[in-house]
């Protein structure tokens, strides 16, 4: 679990960002699988070499792996054949790697990846850039939010947005996409590519209509318990924002609060009682 751990560890900071480059993340979840498929094919024989280092170092016994394995958890009256090799790389390591993949290949499904790949497709400053692709990822995941006469114009501007982006060095210098969208709109080249504009709002919001949704209704489930089920919506939001930033609220001291609403005419001042 420690080297798979290892592997996977970097896609899981990642992914726990708050700013997600889409690009980057379907790099990272590529080499994540790479990597564990090494670790497969090639990773069982240094292991068992450690493992048997540590039980001579510890002077704990190593059993004979020709023998067969015996599980104390079936019964014995049934006839298996599993020598302990077979049992420890079969049944042990190769299974935890390739539960590993099975919940990449969930979490990241053929549509999932087709739709980062697409959305990888709009950055002009890489080969990747292609028109054809930008077009399919708007016909395909997001018909409702371009009519067909958007559509047509957003084909239209691709090739004057990939060329001018480019040679337009504020903008060919940015490191994502979320900052590529700061800079068009920083340079007014939005009213330009309107098009173009909104359809990456929309990519770069991806990750936050995902991940950050579900911290959003984590949160939700804690402020929002049995004993306050009356909660109102505006009251339940403000709750849940402060919790959610908690690093924010944080820097706010009851004496600030106390001041902020007892400024104006009231009948009563807000006071700090120690309990």
């Amino acid at each position: 679990m420690e080297r798979i751990m290892k592997i996977t560890d970097i896609l899981c900071v990642k992914l726990q960002n708050k700013s997600l480059d889409i690009a980057n993340a379907l790099d990272c979840v590529s080499n994540t699988k790479s990597l564990l498929a090494e670790l497969r094919e090639d990773g069982w024989e240094s292991l068992f070499e450690d493992a048997k280092s540590f039980c001579v170092k510890h002077e704990i016994h190593i059993p004979d792996m020709d023998q067969r394995y015996v599980d104390v958890t079936k019964s014995r009256n049934k006839h298996d054949n599993t020598t302990v090799i077979h049992h420890y790389k079969v049944d042990v390591f190769n299974v935890a790697i390739d539960q590993q993949v099975i919940e990449l290949n969930d979490r990241f499904s053929s549509q999932v990846t087709e739709l980062l790949d697409l959305c990888s497709s709009l950055d002009p400053r890489h080969d990747a850039f292609d028109k054809s692709k930008i077009c399919t990822l708007v016909e395909k995941f997001y018909p409702a939010d371009f009519s067909s006469q958007e559509r047509d114009r957003l084909e239209c501007e691709l090739p004057h947005f990939q060329l001018d982006t480019f040679n337009h060095l504020e903008i060919k210098n940015c490191k994502s996409l979320a900052d590529m969208t700061k800079g068009i709109i920083k340079t007014s080249k939005s009213s330009d590519y309107p098009m173009v504009e909104g359809l990456l709002r929309l990519v770069i919001t991806l990750p936050v209509s995902t991940a950050t949704a579900e911290r959003a209704f984590s949160a939700m489930k804690l402020v929002k318990t049995r004993l306050r089920s009356k909660l109102g919506d505006d009251f339940l939001r403000h709750c849940t924002t402060v919790y959610i930033e908690k690093e924010i609220a944080a820097k706010f001291s009851s004496d600030d609060i106390i001041e902020i609403f007892d400024t104006g005419a009231r009948k009563s001042s807000f006071k700090l009682i120690d309990m």
